[in-house]
């Protein structure tokens, strides 16, 4: 009788943990970034932070390295249901155009001066810019600041990149950008860029520190160029439609938690450079700095696109700008 009783007991404990498991809402997020890099790292301390608050309500579960696709697949994941969550960067001017203001080589002076714009323009113009294609940034996360790695010489000037084939994002913002440039902009996804550049279907490609550490780009690149041609942001994105079907406080959690991480994904970046840049070099990494006027001198037509295309572009750029004073 005692033997039976246990195993009744023990097969309702059970029954009662299923339950939970069955009713614990999983939140599919995926990114193409490595777990290393910041994006990874800002990604799955976002998740632990959230599933702390969320109990048994449910649990945001990451899936990084591209695993369930490439950007826009994520994206589109996001309009269909089958995701919840997705990371964003460069590829968001694709999606509204307002977010190639990040595209506009130079114009983010330093973390402050993003912190400043994020405060002006992301609640009141990106968020509904992307509402609008059924998508919702619930933050601005940092990916970094970008610089150009190669395999054939330094990047000291523009003229430098004549003829190279670069890697960039798939974005028509950065294939312009590297046009003017006089590069060979090659556009593909991230996950691809160590094989192509180990068997030479690419010459290089441009991205912060803490990407090209992250995916090793190192043992398959000689030059590292400093640049700092682009500040990108991530974006923690939902469908809307999808977020809005879950329950109010899982919502809740999820927008105050990816705002939370803001500031952390600043200052880890910020802190992680220089370790980044030492370890890039230890791996044999040859590094210059590359003529930044140079670069600001070729990048004015960048900036005439963007006023005559976006609309109300040059009111941003100026109100960017004069954003910068003092930070």
């Amino acid at each position: 009788m005692k033997l039976g009783q246990t195993i009744l007991a023990a097969a309702l404990a059970l029954g009662t943990s299923a339950g939970v498991a069955v009713a614990q809402e999983e939140i599919i997020f995926g990114i193409s970034a490595t777990p290393n890099s910041l994006q990874g790292q800002t990604a799955h301390e976002f998740a632990r932070r959230a599933n702390e608050k969320l109990g048994d309500k449910a649990v945001v579960k990451v899936f990084d390295s591209s695993q369930l696709g490439k950007d826009k697949d994520m994206l589109q994941k996001l309009k269909i249901g089958t995701m919840h969550m997705t990371l964003p960067s460069s590829v968001m001017p694709e999606i509204a155009p307002e977010y190639a203001i990040f595209d506009l080589p130079f114009l983010v002076a330093d973390r402050d001066h993003l912190a400043k714009i994020d405060d002006t323009f992301f609640k009141d113009v990106l968020v509904p810019a992307a509402e609008a294609q059924g998508y919702r940034p619930l933050a601005v996360w940092e990916n970094g600041f970008r610089h150009i790695t190669n395999n054939v010489k330094p990047i000291n000037t523009p003229a430098d990149l004549a003829g190279l084939k670069i890697r960039t994002p798939n974005s028509s913002w950065r294939v312009a950008m590297f046009g003017e440039y006089g590069a060979n902009p090659t556009p593909m996804s991230f996950s691809e860029v160590f094989v192509s550049l180990q068997t030479n279907v690419i010459d290089g490609q441009e991205n912060p520190l803490t990407n090209i550490a992250g995916a090793k780009l190192q043992e398959v690149q000689k030059y590292l160029s400093l640049s700092n041609h682009v500040y990108s942001p991530a974006y923690p994105t939902v469908g809307v439609a999808v977020f809005e079907k879950l329950d109010p406080e899982v919502q809740k959690v999820l927008a105050e938690t990816a705002q939370e991480m803001a500031l952390w994904a600043r200052e880890t970046g910020g802190s992680a450079e220089g370790e980044l840049l030492d370890e890039l070099k230890a791996a044999g990494m040859e590094v210059n700095t590359a003529d930044r006027q140079a670069f600001v001198d070729a990048s004015a037509p960048l900036y005439e696109k963007f006023a005559s295309e976006v609309d109300g572009g040059q009111a941003m750029i100026d109100s960017v700008l004069s954003l910068a004073g003092g930070s």
